[in-house]
């Protein structure tokens, strides 16, 4: 399963940031870039700032508000950028540390995390959100800085001395398995590698927040709790396999796929031979992917087992369309930011109402 990181609120982007003085063209689409923002437009919203910091190139804010939108669209690197230069700019823009502190987190680099969100509540102590995210991120960095680490040039794992060394030892194997498994099926694998750090299940509850149903997570890291995994191998490399696919996905595609999506992916790769019509049919539920949610974080175990199952059911159908390497073509395009519906329509060669009909048949 995918995990939503501890969200930390940013304030810029819910009220509007005040003009200064400026040009009449320039302050109109600093405001339309705000709303846009506001309102989860979140491509416009980029469109509106980039226009504007041409007018005017000094103004923190306006970095700022890119630096955000480019962070919701998970394009770091220009975000990192437009953060730091809005912070060099007006060194009290406390959201764009908590911007950066959450950028660094998702890279797997909570040291730095950790530096960006101290200074962010100690710029701002009233925050609980971010108090708390920065007392999780500083458990975890301290956590990481005991762990050992093996692994080879496509995977890292993290574990706890000689009580893990077995388990880490099992888990490469099985990412193996999956290295080859979902790159024959997609025919593209990561590249970078993947780091995977093994968990008891109460550090794996408290770093992850992951509903009790989730024998994984993968946030930019594979997390895995490890109680009991050695004596269920064939389990293991299921997960391993789940969440290793997850990494593919967002190596191909960082923003942009519906979560039904992702998780079907996930899960139609994870095992062989899976009846998902089936699935469906045994739990009652609905064949309609327009009726999940846009994460899985929230639901109950029942809701999670029909959401797997329905949106594994539509993913198998998209494969037979338009095969490993149309699926991924689809994602590259959501990744570079088209549409869902006229990318889904240009690489599975049908529309997405005429899909979904499909497979109500």
């Amino acid at each position: 399963m995918t995990r939503v990181v501890a969200a930390i609120v940013l304030s810029a982007v819910w009220a509007a940031h005040p003009l200064a003085q400026r040009s009449p063209r320039t302050a109109l689409l600093e405001r339309a870039a705000w709303e846009a923002l506001n309102a989860g437009r979140t491509t416009a919203a980029a469109a509106a700032f980039d226009e504007a910091l041409k007018d005017d190139p000094l103004n923190p804010g306006l970095h700022l508000g890119a630096g955000i939108a480019a962070y919701l669209e998970r394009r770091d690197v220009f975000a990192r950028d437009e953060l730091t230069r809005a912070l060099e700019l007006d060194d009290s823009l406390v959201d764009a540390r908590k911007a950066l502190a959450q950028i660094a987190y998702r890279s797997g680099d909570v040291l730095r995390a950790v530096r960006e969100l101290k200074a962010a509540v100690a710029a701002d102590p009233g925050d609980q959100d971010a108090r708390a995210a920065l007392e999780r991120w500083e458990s975890e960095a301290d956590l990481n800085a005991a762990l050992e680490v093996t692994g080879d040039p496509r995977f890292t794992v993290s574990f706890e001395g000689t009580t893990q060394a077995d388990l880490a030892r099992a888990v490469l194997v099985a990412l193996d398995r999956a290295y080859w498994r979902v790159g024959s099926e997609l025919g593209i694998h990561p590249t970078r590698p993947v780091p995977v750090v093994l968990y008891t299940s109460r550090q794996f509850s408290e770093i992850t927040r992951s509903p009790d149903w989730a024998a994984a997570a993968y946030d930019g890291i594979i997390r895995v709790p490890a109680s009991g995994a050695l004596d269920q191998l064939a389990e293991l490399e299921r997960v391993v396999t789940h969440e290793f696919t997850h990494a593919v996905i967002r190596d191909v595609a960082p923003r942009g796929v519906p979560a039904w999506l992702n998780e079907g992916l996930a899960s139609v790769l994870e095992v062989e031979g899976t009846d998902w019509a089936a699935r469906v049919r045994q739990l009652g539920a609905t064949a309609s992917v327009t009726d999940l949610p846009a994460s899985f974080q929230q639901l109950s175990d029942d809701q999670a087992r029909r959401a797997y199952a329905v949106s594994a059911l539509a993913t198998t159908r998209l494969l037979e369309l338009a095969g490993g390497t149309g699926v991924v073509n689809l994602l590259r395009d959501l990744g570079a930011g088209v549409e869902f519906l006229p990318a889904f329509q240009r690489r599975i060669y049908m529309s997405f109402p005429d899909f979904l009909d499909s497979l109500g048949r």
